[in-house]
């Protein structure tokens, strides 16, 4: 009898250690994920200066395969050692021989450039895990600025740390540095509020910004009485010689109109209306390239001065540097297509926005979705090379949501193609390709 008690009790323990521990009696424990499968951030020396990429790696035994920044990667895994190669399309290459340590992979990359193979780079890199993202409920965080950032660095400090799915509400300044109650709070020229480090998000990755408010939050704006450069002949230069005077604009929150308040004999009755809109949100570039001034735009977004980025709007951005690290500023009560007079309506803001991270999505360049339509940015020195780098988001943004290919990617564009001039205002012009969604209904999204 005691050595059957003895059995009862000691197989009822073995049950409640297997319950406690997730696992099914008398079945086996499941099998442990691959040390190395996963999403990495490969942090690599290029003389002196750290250079991040993204690496993706599923492991079948001594097998490894993914990409390295993208590019289709191969290799072999023996003990803690590992070896791959990755290759891009053009015929440059990154062989990599590393050691894993204690969650840790170490070791070198040789960079081939398919143009230049003759000179192939040998760095050093390691690698960690990408942060499995938090599993608790998103937040809603109300943050108030007190320093505001004139370049879009990866090297600033992060105001707040976030993770995706959270909600963050927060205020700009205007474009000259001044907060909704008029106080200069920081030198001009497009001061940011941020950057926001977004746990999770990776290089390799896209950040999604749904912005939920965007908000006036005083009654006046600042403006000029000029038209840039690019958007005037000779003549009409001549005509406009005594123009970039400031003028100073009324909003009428209740109205929702904006006037000037000092109009000149022919404005006396001239208003319109009020549409708040972020000439500038942005992730912080890779450090392959000097911080970015904020009046700036490139794939990192920038001062895109585009104005359909309005409340309901959703940004999508490529991430370069662990976190993301996101910016938001230049509110805007108003703008016309190209940001002729150089400036908008500029004045601060309200915002409130939430961060969502995509995994393993690269984009092009800055995209915008709203209810209606899909937008796709090109930014560039000129208007020619904007027009094609927006023409090249889109049919990406085509291939790659309905597996379109050319020919069907081109009947789509030649009959459904919106364009909007978004920015002429700055050293890179901006072209919008838009396309209604009604247009899309019959396509199938890519499973």
């Amino acid at each position: 009898m005691r050595k059957f008690v003895c059995f009862v009790v000691l197989t009822a323990s073995l049950l409640f250690s297997a319950v406690l521990s997730g696992q099914e009696p008398n079945k086996p424990a499941k099998a442990a994920e691959p040390a190395l499968a996963g999403r990495w951030i490969v942090n690599s020396d290029f003389y002196g200066s750290t250079l991040y990429f993204g690496m993706l790696l599923e492991q079948d035994g001594e097998k490894l395969k993914g990409n390295f920044d993208g590019d289709k990667l191969e290799g072999t895994v023996s003990g803690t050692n590992l070896k791959f190669l990755a290759k891009d399309e053009h015929g440059g290459t990154e062989e990599g021989k590393a050691t894993l340590q204690n969650g840790i992979i170490t070791g070198t990359v040789i960079f081939t450039n398919g143009d230049d193979p003759t000179r192939p780079e040998t760095h050093t890199f390691t690698a960690t895990k990408v942060p499995a993202r938090r599993a608790s409920a998103a937040q809603r965080h109300d943050f108030t600025p007190t320093v505001f950032y004139r370049q879009f660095s990866a090297l600033n400090k992060p105001a707040l740390t976030v993770s995706a799915g959270d909600t963050i509400h927060t205020t700009t300044v205007d474009a000259g540095g001044n907060d909704e109650k008029g106080v200069t709070r920081v030198l001009g020229g497009n001061p940011e509020t941020g950057p926001f480090y977004v746990e999770s998000a990776a290089p390799g990755d896209t950040l999604a910004v749904h912005f939920i408010r965007i908000r006036l939050n005083r009654d006046w704006a600042g403006s000029d009485d000029g038209v840039v450069d690019r958007a005037v002949d000779s003549d009409l230069a001549v005509k406009m010689k005594d123009g970039w005077k400031n003028v100073r604009w009324h909003l009428d929150l209740a109205k929702g109109t904006a006037s000037p308040e000092k109009p000149a004999e022919h404005l006396a009755h001239y208003s319109v209306p009020l549409r708040p809109m972020l000439g500038c949100v942005a992730v912080a570039p890779s450090p392959a390239q000097a911080p970015p001034g904020t009046g700036d735009s490139g794939r990192y977004g920038g001062n895109m001065d585009f104005n359909e980025i309005i409340e309901g709007s959703t940004v999508f951005l490529s991430v370069n540097v662990p976190g993301a690290m996101l910016y938001v500023g230049d509110g805007h009560a108003a703008q016309g297509d190209g940001e002729l007079n150089g400036n908008a309506l500029e004045t601060s803001m309200d915002v409130e926005f939430t961060v969502e991270v995509i995994p393993n999505k690269h984009v092009p360049g800055p995209r915008v979705e709203s209810a209606t339509h899909l937008m796709a940015m090109g930014l560039a020195g000129s208007l020619d090379d904007a027009i094609r780098g927006a023409t090249a988001n889109m049919a990406a943004w085509l291939e790659d949501e309905y597996k379109l290919t050319p020919s069907e990617i081109a009947q789509v564009l030649g009959t459904a193609a919106e364009y909007k001039v978004s920015e002429v205002a700055d050293r890179n012009a901006g072209i919008v390709m838009k396309i209604n969604k009604d247009r899309l209904k019959g396509l199938a999204t890519a499973k």
